[in-house]
């Protein structure tokens, strides 16, 4: 059998880029023959590097041809409808996109080609259902719980997100702006802010004004690590944040917002305790005081951390908390999700 793969960001190398290898190796573990279309084969390292996902069997391909002759094929929406053409069809949202004319006649009847719509958390699938008039599926994306662990754990305060400023800021700005003025109630000791994220696409100037807002202070940039660094940062982190959308309006811009939070999910399962923005999906994963914390405002998430670190007890609860329910995200749950559509 033979499958078709399309993700037009696949060089962003981001959670819905993981998402789609992930489909992949599925379906090579089934013993499928699997073309993902896209130019060059050097995708291919860029993947191994930044995921640790075996791309030996994988084919890159210019051209999937909307799956003509394929007998499944697999597409990430950028916000339209293809005409797909395989024996079997599945269109994947993993941006909640809105005022796209979702319900033009024209969508209406490429649909009818479409066997399965998949979107990677129920706040996606809210905002895609309403605008396209379908009822999609959900299939959260598999986190690698298995071997993202605990290490000796520092006083290291960890994001892991890309640095891109095009569709979705992550906000790492925020982050640094906050780390400043936690370091001045000088009340937390000698923490770190460590952010980690690719900067291959759309960063432009950002980095270097970080860089710059940086100086002198324990703060360190990771600019595309590879998947063993990315482990180990989560290994060793006490505290996983993210400011992801924040300052973005959820209801006008949910393209803006945290559509999952893979990072979060990888962060919960080594043991560091998410205090993340409270908007999309985000408070899907979280269990607010019990696996982590939900912050409206930076003030907020400035004294939930302090009260954490503050607090060895509770740090130790949360974490235990967290690992447990990451659980829930695991390969093998996705990958049971994927053969039943298949």
């Amino acid at each position: 059998m033979k499958a078709a793969i399309f993700n037009p960001y696949l060089d962003t190398l981001g959670g819905g880029e993981r998402y789609t290898l992930s489909f992949a190796k599925v379906l090579l573990e089934q013993g499928w023959d699997v073309d993902i279309q896209w130019m060059g084969e050097s995708i291919k390292k860029m993947i191994e590097k930044r995921f640790g996902i075996d791309t030996d069997n994988l084919r890159i391909v210019n051209d999937v041809k909307r799956g003509s002759g394929y007998d499944l094929c697999f597409w990430v929406s950028d916000g339209s409808v293809p005409l797909l053409s395989a024996r079997k069809n599945i269109l994947h949202f993993q941006v909640p996109f809105r005022n796209v004319e979702g319900r033009s006649l024209l969508n209406r009847m490429k649909m009818i080609r479409i066997n399965h719509i998949v979107c990677n958390s129920n706040f996606t699938k809210r905002i895609i259902d309403e605008e396209y008039g379908i009822k999609s599926i959900v299939i959260y994306p598999p986190v690698d719980t298995e071997s993202i662990k605990p290490k000796r754990k520092e006083k290291i305060i960890l994001y892991v997100g890309r640095f891109s400023q095009l569709a979705q800021s992550k906000g790492q700005d925020v982050l640094v702006k906050a780390f400043k003025k936690l370091l001045r109630s000088k009340t937390i000791g000698r923490w770190r802010l460590v952010l980690a994220g690719g900067v291959e696409v759309g960063v432009g100037d950002y980095i270097k004004k970080l860089e710059k807002e940086i100086k002198g202070y324990p703060i360190e940039i990771i600019k595309s690590p590879d998947y063993k660094t990315v482990k180990d940062l989560y290994g060793k982190a006490k505290i996983f944040w993210s400011a992801a959308g924040y300052g973005s309006n959820e209801k006008l811009h949910p393209e803006q917002v945290e559509h999952f939070g893979i990072t979060t999910v990888e962060a919960m399962s080594a043991g560091a305790v998410p205090i993340v923005h409270k908007a999309g999906g985000s408070r899907e994963i979280i269990e607010d005081g019990k696996t982590g914390f939900l912050w409206r405002d930076e003030k907020e998430m400035i004294s939930l951390t302090k009260e954490l670190i503050a607090d060895r007890n509770q740090i130790l609860s949360l974490s235990n908390n967290a690992m447990v329910a990451s659980k829930r995200y695991g390969y093998e749950k996705f990958e049971k999700g994927i053969v039943g559509l298949i």
